[in-house]
């Protein structure tokens, strides 16, 4: 699931290009309608065309305000988008808010996206005049993008009113998003709220893009940064109800326990216990070019992270003061908590005049106190760990791995044994590194670890499949191994180690357990239906009227069913000696016991005493014989039959 956003200067198109792509306009507010431009955050959703033998992707929008006015209500929406969907009129070009709001896709390196030169129907009749106008209106926004985030993106003419050039649009988007991942689940869900409502017999509603985890019915959730507790209700993505929201989309969550009054948008929806929020922030910094002066130290600001829009200090590190086009490191002192990540990319503007200064990522959401401003070792140490922490490198190549022996993983991360031990050991501590084999108090090179987000699909996974098996066949004991490692495959990527280590950990944490070649669910057992139970005691009591001639295979299917037959014998209540040839348990045993009787007592047995012994007939004795000849209990010598030697 991806999100697109909406971007470009007021007037210019956006909400109604929404409109033309969706069928849903996303201007929400009866303010927005009566004065035709959007306030605050819309939002609509489309399936996007099939690329080649590609598959049609459904995808959210984020529509954004355009005016200068409205420009943080902009910053709440933009922040969780997959790619951008960049607005400029063709009868206008390049307006203020057309720059300022490339600057924020670039400071928020929102990586790719498409360009809709819209309106084309309004620069002239004449075609090759028309053609001459957009073409110049192009090359003058190809400056406009040289060195940005959208050098490269594709400009599709359109008009939103004649519907020209809205399926090249649609197509160019699925382009831009074939070739971008989906967003990573790390097991730690994070909803950062755009908007709070309620809904009558519902109750508290918040919506946002879901940036990493997944949040599931009944799931226990924490409000950040209050702390306040809750539990979800029930979950919509694009108006449809889901027992599970995934990374990446954009979700509804209706949360019980929690009043409308207690939340605003900014607040951060998560697992109890994922995140800390916190109060400074170290970042690495980039002030825009076109600024209006040089960052000073101690500067108030304003800052966007997520949906969230918070006061804060700046502390300059290493320098009086940040010329404009320059980078540096800022301490970032909060006026209120705030959930923050390492790799967040933020946006910081002037209070008054309203002004964009520039923005940049979260290095250390979590520094351990104040910095002296020009410490060459604290400069040489956010230096490092913009570089990644031994942990944080080991976790990405993790998470590029899946599951490895612990050596593939710290080569992969390049550390040393020193630094890899670290890391290994902060990783199994914070539960996002566990071990399949081996010791987790002491991993060896070789052991199999697993990130803890792929273990956790993969026990959704056998979870699912498992109950889905029984369902559709109720009559069975359970699943057999090889299928449920085919069912996994594309989780265990067809590894034999990972796919053998996986199974014992589930039986061993009780989530599987065994039958012999099969696996089930704890407490699944074969239940036959009453009307099942009556043929069966039928089939029994023509077993017990002729228990060495009793009815042949067929004869038992066609009286109770082939599920029936089979789950009996599964149950060991019958045993098929040929393929056509089936007895009772007690029958079974007591031929068997009668087999080694008889040969005991005249030192070999043949078919024709066995026959004579059963009363029955050449077929049902022969049958059985070779059966005992398969399994050991019997040898041929000739047409006599001696025990086999224990």
């Amino acid at each position: 699931m991806r999100v697109i956003g909406t971007a470009g200067h007021v007037d210019h198109g956006k909400s109604t290009l929404v409109e033309a792509l969706t069928g849903i306009h996303p201007d929400r507010l009866k303010e927005e309608r009566e004065r035709e431009m959007t306030i605050d955050l819309g939002f609509a959703w489309m399936t996007l065309p099939a690329l080649d033998e590609g598959q049609p992707e459904e995808v959210g929008i984020v529509d954004v305000p355009g005016h200068r006015d409205f420009i943080e209500n902009m910053l709440a929406g933009v922040g969780g988008i997959d790619a951008a969907l960049f607005v400029v009129a063709a009868d206008e070009g390049v307006m203020p808010q057309t720059r300022e709001h490339l600057a924020i896709l670039d400071l928020l390196q929102i990586q790719g996206g498409v360009v809709a030169l819209t309106k084309i129907d309004l620069v002239g009749e004449d075609p090759q005049s028309r053609k001459e106008w957009l073409d110049l209106v192009e090359a003058d926004l190809r400056q406009v993008f040289a060195g940005t985030v959208l050098e490269a993106a594709p400009i599709v003419r359109v008009s939103a009113r004649s519907g020209e050039g809205i399926q090249e649009l649609k197509l160019a988007l699925s382009a831009c998003l074939a070739d971008k991942p989906l967003r990573p689940d790390r097991g730690r869900p994070r909803l950062p709220i755009d908007r709070v409502f309620t809904i009558a017999g519902f109750g508290t509603v918040v919506t946002g893009t879901l940036i990493d985890g997944q949040l599931k019915i009944g799931d226990e959730v924490e409000i950040l940064p209050r702390g306040l507790r809750g539990r979800v209700r029930g979950l919509q993505t694009h108006k449809q109800k889901e027992q599970v929201a995934v990374a990446g989309s954009r979700t509804a969550v209706n949360i019980s326990g929690v009043a409308l009054d207690e939340i605003r948008r900014g607040d951060v929806v998560a697992h109890p216990g994922d995140y800390l929020p916190t109060q400074r922030l170290d970042v690495r910094f980039r002030l825009l070019p076109d600024v209006s002066q040089p960052l000073k130290h101690n500067t108030e600001v304003k800052l966007f992270l997520g949906a969230a829009e918070l006061v804060a200090r700046l502390r300059l590190l290493g320098m009086e003061e940040l010329p404009p086009g320059q980078e540096g490191w800022l301490q970032l002192e909060l006026n209120q908590p705030v959930v923050a990540v390492r790799g967040d990319r933020y946006i910081l503007r002037r209070p008054s005049p309203g002004e964009t200064l520039g923005g940049g990522e979260v290095i250390d959401p979590h520094p351990k106190g104040r910095y002296k401003r020009f410490s060459a070792a604290t400069l040489a140490a956010l230096e490092a760990l913009a570089q990644g922490s031994p942990s944080e490198v080991a976790l990405q190549a993790l998470l590029a791995l899946g599951a490895a022996p612990l050596r593939q993983v710290m080569e992969r991360a390049n550390l040393d044994s020193p630094r890899a031990a670290q890391a290994t050991q902060e990783l199994i501590a914070s539960g996002q590194m566990l071990v399949l084999e081996g010791s987790p108090a002491d991993p060896a090179a070789d052991d199999l670890v697993i990130h803890r987000a792929l273990w956790e699909q993969i026990v959704q996974r056998t979870i699912q499949e498992s109950e889905a098996y029984h369902k559709a066949y109720p009559l069975r004991r359970g699943m057999p191994r090889e299928e449920l490692r085919s069912r996994l495959k594309d989780l265990t990527r067809a590894s034999p180690r990972l796919s053998n280590a996986a199974l014992r950990r589930l039986v061993a944490e009780g989530i599987l357990s065994e039958a012999g070649p099969l696996v089930h669910r704890p407490g699944h057992a074969i239940r036959f239906t009453p009307a099942q139970q009556q043929l069966i005691q039928r089939l029994k009591a023509r077993f017990a009227a002729n228990p060495y001639s009793p009815p042949t295979m067929k004869e038992c299917q066609a009286e109770v069913g082939e599920d029936v037959i089979a789950a009996l014998i599964e149950l060991d209540e019958l045993i098929a000696v040929a393929p056509d040839v089936v007895f009772r348990r007690e029958d079974y045993e007591q031929m068997v016991a009668d087999v080694r009787h008889l040969i005991q007592q005249n030192g070999t047995l043949t078919v024709a005493q066995a026959r004579d012994h059963f009363n029955t007939s050449r077929r049902y004795v022969l049958a059985f014989l070779e059966h005992l000849d398969a399994i050991g209990v019997t040898v041929r010598q000739g047409d006599e039959r001696r025990l086999r030697a224990p």
